[in-house]
C-alpha cells in the first residue's frame, strides 16, 4: 500500500495538525509494515499557485505558453496528479486558517482537479475517478466549529468533503483536535482525544481500503 502524507501547517514544531499527521502514519506502519510513504511538506516546498499557463497543462483554457518555467510547473502537474492517484491512502494535515485550508493545500489540490484524471464530464454531470481512496485528515481549529455560534464560518471541513467528493472520493474521516487557542489545558485536551481516536479512524480506513481492493 502506498500512502501519501502531506503537511502544510506554517509552523513547525508547534503544530498541532503536523504532531497529529504524524501519529497517524505511525499508526499505519504499525499496521501495515510494508508501506511505502511519500511525504511532501507544502511549506517547505511550496507548490507555485494555479494561474492560466499552469492550468493549460490539464485545461483547454486557451492559454499557450511553453517557457521552460512553464513546461517545468507542467511536469509538476502530471507527477502531483500521478502520485495521488497510486496512492491508496492520504493523510493530510489541514489547520484551519481564516476558516478555510491553508493556501499551500489549496495549491495542491489545484493541480490533482484534473479532467479526464480524477474526474470526467457526463451526460448526467461530473463523475469522480479517484474513488478507491481512504483520506484521514488531521483538522485543527483554534475554536469549536462541529457546533454553536461560529458552526455557519466552517469552511474548512465542507470544503474537503466537497473537492474530494467531487473526484469521487467519499470516505474521508476526520482526526480533529478543536480549542487549540482557548489556552494549555484546552489545547493540551482536545489533543489528547484527538489522538486517542487515532487508533479506531485507522483501523476504519484499513478495513474499507481492504473491502476496496
Amino acid at each position: 500500500m502506498q500512502i501519501l502524507h502531506l503537511d502544510s501547517s506554517i509552523l513547525t514544531t508547534d503544530s498541532g495538525s503536523r504532531e497529529l499527521t504524524a501519529s497517524v502514519v505511525a499508526a499505519l506502519r504499525r499496521e501495515r509494515p510494508g508501506s511505502s510513504i511519500l511525504y511532501r511538506d507544502l511549506t517547505v516546498e511550496p507548490i507555485a499557485h494555479l494561474d492560466g499557463a499552469i492550468a493549460s497543462g490539464f485545461r483547454p483554457i486557451g492559454v499557450k505558453e511553453s517557457s521552460a518555467s512553464v513546461q517545468t510547473e507542467h511536469a509538476r502537474s502530471e507527477a502531483l496528479v500521478a502520485e495521488f492517484l497510486a496512492s491508496q491512502l492520504i493523510v493530510i494535515g489541514a489547520p484551519m486558517y481564516n476558516f478555510a485550508v491553508p493556501t499551500q493545500l489549496k495549491a495542491w489540490i489545484d493541480r490533482i482537479v484534473q479532467p479526464g484524471r480524477t474526474f470526467k464530464y457526463a451526460e448526467t454531470g461530473p463523475v469522480g475517478l479517484a474513488g478507491d481512496k481512504q483520506v484521514i485528515v488531521a483538522s485543527t481549529r483554534g475554536g469549536v466549529y462541529t457546533g454553536g455560534p461560529l458552526a455557519g464560518l466552517d469552511f474548512q471541513e465542507p470544503y474537503l468533503k466537497a473537492v474530494f467528493g467531487f473526484m469521487g472520493v467519499t470516505k474521508l474521516q476526520f482526526v480533529r483536535a478543536e480549542r487549540m487557542s482557548k489556552g494549555p489545558d484546552a489545547r493540551s485536551e482536545s489533543m489528547a482525544a484527538a489522538h486517542q481516536s487515532i487508533s479506531s479512524i485507522v483501523s476504519q480506513a484499513l478495513i474499507s481500503q481492504a473491502l476496496a481492493v
